[in-house]
């Protein structure tokens, strides 16, 4: 039975606990589209990033991937850099270049029912928290009125942001943006019966629309489930 029980231990992902840690690898052979990294990601729907050493002490990020399902990975088609008058990194993926998995997980946006449930959940992790009160204020200026996945990684990618940590009816994920996978869960209790739609924050509500007569109205669960 002890020895049952120590198999069953090492069996587990490398992390401990709800938040999945950032991995240091290696790219190990490029294939076509095949690519092997010298150590997997501890968990599918990870992404990262791959860093290219040009010699001279200059390095730079050049692309980012994701572990699939199948614990392959695949490059996303995102680019790194987001600002018109910069150009486009087109180095292409090589062995030995460096890999971070769970590339800025330390950066989590928190979508949370109410103001308790926020103020419970950020005290008890040590976290950069991004403020909904941003991410809010991004949809108003997108001229959307709820989070979705696609909006949800855009935001992410311009304002570097590893994680979004969403507090669902009775439970809680990680959704990682890039790769749009889910790459924690646990159960939660004692949550609200209804929430803030669309999220916990402090303005009274996103204005959407352009001469602000939208008056936008949804349930904070299903919305949450939707991600």
């Amino acid at each position: 039975m002890r020895k049952i029980a120590l198999m069953a231990l090492l069996s587990l992902p490398i992390f401990a606990g709800f938040f999945p840690q950032t991995v240091h690898t290696s790219v190990k052979s490029v294939n076509n589209n095949t690519i092997t990294l010298s150590k997997k990601f501890p968990i599918n729907g990870m992404s990262g990033v791959v860093i290219h050493n040009y010699g001279n002490d200059l390095t730079a990020i050049t692309t980012r991937l994701t572990q699939t399902s199948d614990g392959s990975v695949s490059l996303v088609n995102t680019n790194i850099l987001h600002h018109e008058n910069l150009p486009t990194i087109k180095t292409a993926i090589a062995p030995k270049d460096k890999v971070i998995g769970g590339y800025l997980y330390e950066n989590v946006l928190l979508l949370a029912p109410d103001a308790d449930t926020y103020a419970k959940i950020t005290s008890q992790h040590n976290k950069t928290w991004i403020h909904p009160d941003l991410f809010a204020l991004y949809l108003s200026v997108e001229g959307e009125d709820k989070p979705t996945k696609e909006n949800l990684s855009h935001f992410a990618r311009k304002y570097q942001i590893g994680l979004i940590y969403i507090v669902r009816k009775n439970s809680a994920v990680l959704l990682d943006p890039i790769s749009g996978k889910i790459v924690s869960q646990k159960s939660m209790k004692g949550l609200p019966a209804q929430g803030a739609f669309p999220f916990y924050m402090r303005f009274e509500q996103i204005d959407s629309s352009w001469f602000g007569s939208d008056d936008v109205k949804g349930n904070y669960y299903d919305t949450m489930q939707s991600l």
